[in-house]
């Protein structure tokens, strides 16, 4: 068999002018080598990749109001206007009664820097339109931070020491935290407002002849901060003050009362003045059992997260040193020791894949017949491709570092698919190399031999490898932004692994490739008359003969292909291999918060006693923070808790997570129980939703019923539920407006004394220090803690005189909607359910 024709030299050949400039070569190889792993320790390091989140909450409230009231005179007023925004996309909201919230997303398509501005079009707009809301609406407040990762949270507790010490202690770690290098902020989780209740028996003001309406003026009058003037003498201006603002409780207690009859009292003779907190609770915060502050901690932008976890060791080691005898810092998140595991991961995985490579490479360009067993390996063209990898690599982190792109999930993943991809162009270099050699050529011509036939099919080759990533790069969409690395991070290597292979594996081979002896005089000849490969030509040979049963033989293996591809579970983001269990556990709506706390405080207690747990952290009236960016968060709402259950390791995880859904459905079936793992990608709520959208409440919530029932029937569905929840109980007061009127008496009066009795009225500020303490005034527990107190209320009227509310108005026993979600300005029941185990949902 004759040696193919040497091409010509038409064209530059990069292997040759490498290899006619061997210092520079030899230069540029160590200096890049040198210069890409000082790179990899220069890269940001963090657990997600660099994510925009395209959403902003609105909330709105509007106490008084029915869940549907608010829907119509607030929500969809605000909805109509978010819809004029650029970029508007969906519109989630739920109505509440008094509350309402918006969950504003624009498009994927929207660029990252363009998102800033569209907030702040969203606050003008809104802000121009504020003034179609009812009167008494307080808000819209907004919150564009929604993205923001706690990705290290600490629980400060005190034995012995109060909420109000404690806050006092968490902000001054929080000032120093936001000392260390990289930390964007630090936010508390878990305070409780301070309060000064003024509790007064309204049977007791009756005997006394006063009402309500003028102890809450006689307070604010006393307690206000008004401008009292100045005097303007020849030469001063001098500022004149009026004392008689309360400084401390005892001075609350002290305040005279003026009754009907001309005689004073003092507010502590009719009334229990006390400082406390709020009431209900606002979401509480607990770990391994202890009511606890929480402190997240939030990294600056471009940070590495390994550092910042260094960095906050030694300051909170300093910090507990100079803590009071008795208050702990504990560490409740650790993600830093999870992004630190997963780059140890990756080197690991990286040593695995160099060494399988290599020795891949040693077998099948070295392996040759002969030697003392038969068989002998050549180990020079397996190190020429071995010094390519961490060469590659080394340019790829360097190129990471000029890019902006940091150590992550998405980009470590990247670097170990690029792996198995970033030798071929050098294994086909080096085996050219070699064959030529083994035909007679010197290794100068064999290098330039192998540019002239391989470069540009090794580049067409590598550019169409390349375009299989394509789409991800090129996606306008959240999913695409948040694994743009993949197609970044492997075309960056297997571009630069094309450039290796043509410059610098010519010049390795020329160092470390050994000459075979051979017959000088002897021609070029092929080395393909083997019996393998005669065995293999006559293969060719029989499929080439017998085009059409090879044709065909092609297009049904692709068509079994096809169809076994449609029985494949199809899941885009797996779930994650963090260690962490989220427990959700859900109460009727309308759930008071004593009630969810007293059921939390239960479970919680039951997860810390399951074997193979580290730790149990525990948000009452809320969901956690978000403590991992894919987060699925739970919003503030008094009928919910959700529990972090760190497990003490991975198959731990698993038994733990496969035992709990049982143990809650049998521990404690007055909730209902959702046990679930952190995500990889953007999050899901569940694995099977079902929409229901309409115009009328009433239809939309039977149609959903219906949807309800028939997920209900499929076994492969658990914990099949709505976002409606359930109708919330109200008492209505039916007030006979005719005897109202002949007293005096007004239906905002009703209300306003109705709030004051059962859930107090704010009639001043408490000031101390730089603290502002709300005292609000209320009706004693004894006259407010039963349903049936509000028959025993009494109301002033015009006259000073206090009548039983009975008189004028009928307390009606009933039912409303306690929640009324939306979808882009359409009510919306959203049926939902988890699947049985062994089956994945499409994700």
């Amino acid at each position: 068999m004759q040696a193919a024709p040497e091409p010509g030299k038409a064209g530059f050949n990069l292997s040759k002018w490498a290899l006619d400039h061997a210092p520079l070569t030899r230069y540029l190889m160590v200096v890049l080598m040198v210069l890409g792993f000082a790179a990899y320790f220069q890269l940001g390091q963090d657990e997600d990749p660099p994510f925009t989140f395209r959403a902003m909450v609105v909330r709105t409230y509007w106490p008084g109001a029915t869940a549907q009231q608010v829907a119509e005179q607030v929500t969809d007023k605000l909805e109509r206007t978010l819809q004029e925004v650029p970029y508007a996309d969906k519109i989630r909201s739920y109505s509440k009664p008094g509350e309402s919230q918006i969950i504003f997303e624009i498009k994927d398509s929207s660029r990252p820097a363009e998102v800033a501005n569209v907030w702040y079009t969203v606050r003008k707009k809104i802000g121009d339109m504020r003034g179609t809301l009812p009167g008494n609406v307080q808000g819209p407040f907004f919150n564009d931070e929604f993205g923001d990762v706690y990705g290290v949270i600490y629980a400060l507790h005190g034995d012995g020491f109060s909420y109000a010490e404690l806050k006092d202690f968490a902000d001054d770690v929080r000032q120093q935290l936001l000392r260390v290098k990289d930390v964007a902020k630090v936010d508390q989780f878990g305070v409780q407002d301070q309060k000064v209740w003024i509790e007064v028996s309204q049977k007791r003001l009756a005997q006394l002849g006063l009402d309500f309406n003028q102890v809450l003026q006689q307070l604010g009058a006393q307690n206000a901060v008004e401008s009292a003037g100045t005097i303007q003498s020849p030469q001063d201006v001098v500022q004149v003050r009026v004392g008689g603002q309360f400084t401390d409780v005892e001075q609350l207690r002290a305040m005279p009362i003026r009754g009907s009859s001309g005689n004073q009292l003092r507010l502590g003779d009719i009334a229990e003045v006390r400082r406390g907190y709020i009431d209900p609770p606002s979401v509480k915060v607990r770990f391994q059992g202890k009511e606890v502050i929480g402190l997240g901690i939030s990294m600056a932008k471009g940070g590495d997260i390994i550092a910042l976890g260094k960095a906050l060791r030694v300051a909170t080691e300093r910090i507990q040193g100079t803590l009071p005898v008795g208050v702990t810092l504990a560490q409740v998140q650790d993600q830093p020791a999870s992004v630190s595991s997963s780059v140890g991961e990756f080197v690991h995985v990286l040593i695995e894949a160099v060494v399988i490579v290599l020795g891949v490479s040693f077998i099948s360009l070295g392996l040759h017949k002969g030697g003392r067993f038969g068989w002998h390996i050549d180990y020079r063209p397996g190190l020429v491709v071995g010094i390519t990898i961490p060469l590659v690599l080394a340019v790829t982190f360097l190129a990471m570092n000029y890019f902006g792109i940091g150590l992550h999930k998405i980009s470590l993943g990247s670097l170990i698919i690029a792996l198995g991809l970033l030798v071929d162009d050098a294994i086909i270099a080096v085996e050219m190399m070699v064959r030529k050699m083994e035909e007679g050529y010197d290794k100068v011509r064999a290098a330039t031999f192998a540019y002239d036939v391989t470069a540009k099919p090794m580049l067409t080759g590598t550019l169409i490898t390349a375009a299989g990533f394509l789409p991800i790069g090129i996606a306008k969409s959240v999913t695409g932004e948040y694994t743009f690395a993949i197609f970044a991070v492997t075309v960056t290597a297997l571009v630069l692994s094309w450039l290796v292979s043509v410059y610098f594996v010519p010049y390795l081979g020329t160092l470390l490739l050994k000459v075979k002896p051979h017959d000088p005089d002897a021609p070029p000849h092929e080395l393909f008359d083997t019996p393998f490969y005669t065995r293999f030509r006559r293969v060719v040979g029989w499929c080439v003969d017998h085009r059409w049963i090879t044709i065909a033989a092609t297009v049904g293996i692709f068509a079994l292909g096809i169809v076994g591809m449609g029985k494949v579970q199809q899941q885009f983001f797996p779930d994650s291999s963090r260690p962490e269990i989220m427990v959700d556990i859900w109460f009727p709506e309308g759930t008071s918060f004593a009630a969810n706390e007293a059921v939390a405080k239960r479970v919680e207690a039951r997860l810390m006693q399951e074997e193979g747990v580290a730790s149990v952290a525990t948000w009452i009236g809320s969901g956690t923070p978000r403590f991992y960016l894919p987060l699925d968060q739970v919003f503030p709402q008094s009928n919910v808790s959700q529990f972090i259950v760190l497990a003490r390791s991975l198959p731990e995880r698993e038994t733990i997570r496969l035992r709990l859904p049982k143990l809650l459905a049998a521990e404690f079936p007055e909730v209902r129980g959702r046990v679930k793992l952190l995500p990889n990608g953007p999050p899901v709520p569940y694995p099977v939703q079902f929409r229901v959208i309409g115009a009328d409440p009433v239809k939309l919530r039977q149609r959903a019923d219906e949807v309800k029932a028939a997920m209900r029937e499929n076994t492969n569905l658990l914990g099949v539920n709505d976002n409606w929840n359930e109708s919330v109980k109200v008492i209505r007061l039916e007030v006979d407006q005719a005897k109202a009127r002949a007293l005096g008496v007004t239906s905002q009066a009703i209300a306003q004394a109705s709030r004051t009795m059962f859930t107090g009225t704010t009639v001043g500020q408490y000031r101390e220090n730089d603290k502002l303490i709300d005292i609000v005034l209320r009706q004693s527990p004894d006259e407010r803690e039963a349903i049936s107190d509000i028959g025993n209320a009494y109301l002033p009227t015009a006259s000073g005189r206090s009548i039983p509310l009975a008189q004028i108005a009928k307390p009606v026993f009933g039912w409303e909607p306690g929640v009324m979600w939306r979808w882009n300005r359409d009510y919306a029941i959203t049926v939902q359910g988890d699947i049985v185990e062994g089956l994945q949902g499409a994700t």
